[in-house]
């Protein structure tokens, strides 16, 4: 059986050909970016302070203590996740590091293939190659490798808490969210989410482990005041340097406060239509209401309050991959052109225009979380206005055309379900009613 994995094969149909070629490129980048480019590290290290605040926090002195003047990547974790994270400081740093960067490559993995079962997906489909390698590629998953954040296992929490909130299990949907919440909040808006679906019990573990945590661990550290005294009013401040939000570069640029402050308003009124609209006529669609509803949210949580940043659109997975709903709205160019703003790994820094170059570079991923926003505002509002001209508001607002159009999660899993036809494929050159003397050859 080994020999024959082994053995070179032939194509036999179009899907073959791309996942033969995809795999090779999915698997040799993944190795890259955790061997390579995550070992190597950049001169941003998110780890460090980490470490340092794990070690000081097992000796029982101060953690809060980091001079927020300086550019410098600062220990900024709730009380709850330095008890959850401490344990990293036991080895000596470079070790420690590897094995975090290890974790988050795994966590991104589990992710990955959860991210595919959510959709139907299974390994031997076409989706799972591209996803790997589109993930792996990214900014955002080369840079939380590189920088060794605690992102990767924020995206695992992600995957189990959609999984789980769809399989109707509160509670431990709560675990996984309240998790995350621990150490930081960026999946915290997903709360919102079980609250119009009425799932009210993700409520009880979602804050009762984070306000569990911080009860053990507030006995147990030197200074948990100070987050409350320091951190907190820091994160409640705009920066304008590594912050991609419309307030942080609306500081870099400068622009003023009225300006700022109206293009928020506006961004948070084009939200709160999609997401009304989300609500009103997409909540029994699942999977499409849970995966877009809360990527709107996340994203929204990126570009509007005091600080955004790139890597955090790893948490906007699920939503892209609902680009094979038939009723996606990220089926148009303006969404993936609003995509490659804040995904690609691309720099647009130029020495020749260097002014132009550090406009693009620094604009891209605002503009890309911006677009994106506007995008699904007139996806839903264009429907719900054609909807209503028509007289079928009552019937709901996807066109009639939509319910016999591709979808692209039709015969992607492994095997064929029960009472599907195992007629050959249409791709497939080989098919035995075809006279053996007209045959096309094999792909080779």
């Amino acid at each position: 059986m080994l020999f024959r994995q082994l053995e070179p094969r032939t194509a036999r149909t179009t899907a073959d050909v791309i996942k033969f070629a995809l795999w090779p490129f999915a698997v040799m980048t993944v190795l890259n970016r955790v061997f390579i480019k995550a070992i190597n590290g950049f001169v941003t290290d998110d780890y460090r302070p980490v470490y340092n605040a794990s070690f000081e926090f097992l000796n029982g002195r101060p953690l809060y203590t980091a001079d927020f003047s300086s550019v410098d990547p600062h220990y900024l974790y709730y009380p709850s996740g330095t008890l959850l994270i401490a344990p990293v400081a036991i080895i000596e740093y470079e070790l420690s590091r590897w094995l975090f960067i290890g974790l988050n490559a795994v966590a991104i993995l589990l992710a990955w293939y959860l991210l595919l079962r959510l959709f139907k997906f299974g390994l031997g489909s076409i989706a799972a190659p591209a996803l790997l390698l589109a993930m792996f590629a990214s900014e955002t998953v080369t840079n939380t490798l590189v920088f060794t954040n605690v992102n990767g296992c924020l995206l695992l929490a992600e995957l189990v808490f959609i999984h789980l909130l769809l399989a109707r299990r509160d509670l431990w949907a709560g675990v996984a969210l309240g998790l995350s919440i621990s150490v930081k909040p960026t999946l915290a808006p997903l709360l919102l989410v079980a609250a119009v679906r009425g799932q009210w019990k993700v409520f009880i573990t979602a804050l009762g482990v984070p306000l569990t945590l911080t009860a053990i661990a507030w006995p147990l550290s030197a200074d948990p005041e100070k987050f409350f005294t320091r951190v907190v009013p820091y994160l409640a401040e705009t920066r304008d340097y590594f912050n991609s939000s419309v307030g942080g570069n609306g500081l870099y640029f400068g622009l003023p406060h009225w300006m700022i402050l109206l293009i928020q308003v506006v961004m948070g009124g084009v939200v709160a239509v999609s997401l009304w609209l989300l609500w009103r006529y997409y909540r029994h669609d699942e999977l499409f209401f849970v995966t877009t509803f809360s990527g709107v949210l996340l994203t929204a949580n990126f570009l509007l309050p005091s600080l955004g940043q790139m890597y955090y659109s790893m948490m906007l997975f699920p939503f892209l991959m609902s680009v094979v709903l038939r009723n996606s709205v990220l089926r148009n160019w303006p969404a993936w052109l609003a995509i490659f703003g804040f995904m690609t790994y691309d720099k647009w820094l130029s020495d020749r225009w260097q002014a132009t170059g550090r406009t693009l570079e620094y604009l891209r991923v605002t503009f890309g979380w911006g677009l994106l926003l506007l995008v699904v505002f007139c996806v839903l509002g264009d429907r719900y206005l054609a909807a209503r001209r028509e007289g079928r508001l009552q019937f709901g607002i996807d066109p009639a055309w939509m319910a016999s159009a591709p979808d692209s999660r039709d015969g992607a899993g492994d095997a064929k379900p029960e009472g599907v036809s195992t007629a050959p494929d249409r791709d497939d050159p080989v098919s035995p009613e075809e006279p053996a003397d007209d045959r096309e050859p094999a792909l080779k």
